[in-house]
């Protein structure tokens, strides 16, 4: 395991926990990483290759996240290396398995992440009668299905354009990752005039410098087809879609697709970064130096836990629709004018405003 204390700061973790159980053969790790605001909420990610370090770091994303829209709940994610596409049953055993495990960690609220939905959700609630990301038949809203994510991320780029000089309609667009989030970031950016002229999945990449039919792809996608096997445009390699030529461009994948070693491919004037830590901390200087603006994750993204936390709260779909337009149109004006104004970086600036919320949270909290 990785040493934990690596990670340590004034912040936390919280706790960490190490989950071996033979019968099932589960392996995983939970981090909570802060509850100063309220119980942490964070994603169960399901993954062959997911490991202990990516899970410190996105359970810190998940503070950061939660404190900058203003929810009340802290951070906290679990990492099970586990192939998602295993049979159902397999599945089930393990994610069962999970949730018995972290029965007692109370302030530990779980919800879907990259190889997980609302259905195993429903497992996690069945178990241990606490979860997010339900299916609607147990009172939950569909956060994958309705797009909240998606939405946000084009709420963000509708704001941060301003600040690129660019306008929506007819930017191009490309979304590495055409899955949850990344087909409803190009749905709702093609109902706001943007043009999605590249796609990618784990087989590779779609490209048409036409435009293609977002409703059709997403169709074709959900019938099981990979975005290379779309009848039309240009089949490329799954990485060719960092070079496509774009106003727009959106990772919404996993952690340290843009790195040093290739950022200098992307040609773009605006990254929204859908997914959680897409883009390595030496990445994003160099796009600061290029002139390219990057909206930070937890601010960009935050459309799927604002939609959790309604969720938690009995809330309907509408409500998490207007919540994730008033705290994402908000957030990303204030971090975008104070970067613009101070001349910082986005994510500095962002980071400051969230580790400064929980900080406040924490003076009313006892640590013992």
């Amino acid at each position: 395991m990785v040493e934990p204390f690596r990670f340590a700061d004034a912040l936390g973790p919280a706790k960490v926990i190490e989950i071996y159980e033979p019968r099932t053969g589960l392996k995983a790790v939970l981090v909570v990483d802060n509850v100063a605001c309220g119980p942490a909420i964070g994603g169960i990610r399901m993954a062959p290759d997911a490991g202990v370090e990516e899970c410190f770091r996105l359970a810190r994303a998940m503070t950061l996240k939660n404190a900058a829209a203003g929810l009340a709940h802290g951070g906290g994610k679990s990492v099970i290396p586990a192939d998602p596409a295993m049979a159902e049953a397999g599945k089930e055993r393990l994610i069962r398995a999970f949730a018995g495990a972290i029965r007692p960690i109370a302030d530990y609220i779980p919800g879907p992440d990259l190889g997980t939905d609302e259905r195993c959700m429903a497992w996690v609630k069945d178990e241990i009668g606490r979860a997010v990301g339900l299916p609607p038949e147990l009172g939950g809203i569909p956060l994958d299905e309705i797009g909240a994510t998606g939405f946000g991320l084009a709420v963000c780029a509708e704001v941060a354009k301003d600040y690129c000089g660019i306008a929506l309609a007819g930017a191009r667009v490309a979304v590495q990752g055409f899955g949850a989030v990344g087909k409803h970031a190009a749905r709702f950016l093609a109902d706001k005039g943007a043009v999605l002229v590249a796609a990618s999945d784990s087989k590779g990449t779609l490209f048409d410098r036409r435009g293609i039919d977002v409703a059709r792809l997403i169709a074709h996608k959900e019938a099981g087809g990979a975005v290379a096997d779309y009848p039309a445009g240009e089949r490329l390699d799954r990485d060719a879609v960092i070079d496509v030529d774009c106003e727009i461009w959106i990772p919404a994948a996993r952690p340290d697709v843009i790195r040093a070693d290739n950022v200098g491919r992307l040609r773009t004037k605006l990254v929204i970064q859908g997914a959680n830590i897409p883009v390595a901390d030496d990445a994003e200087r160099i796009l600061r130096e290029r002139g390219i603006l990057s909206v930070p994750d937890f601010i960009a993204n935050a459309g799927g836990v604002i939609c959790a936390a309604v969720e938690y709260r009995g809330g309907t779909a509408e409500a998490a629709f207007r919540m994730i337009e008033q705290k994402l149109r908000a957030n990303t004006a204030l971090v975008l004018a104070e970067a613009a104004k101070t001349r910082r970086p986005p994510r500095e600036v962002a980071v400051a405003l969230a580790e400064a919320r929980v900080r406040r949270a924490m003076r009313y909290r006892r640590w013992s």
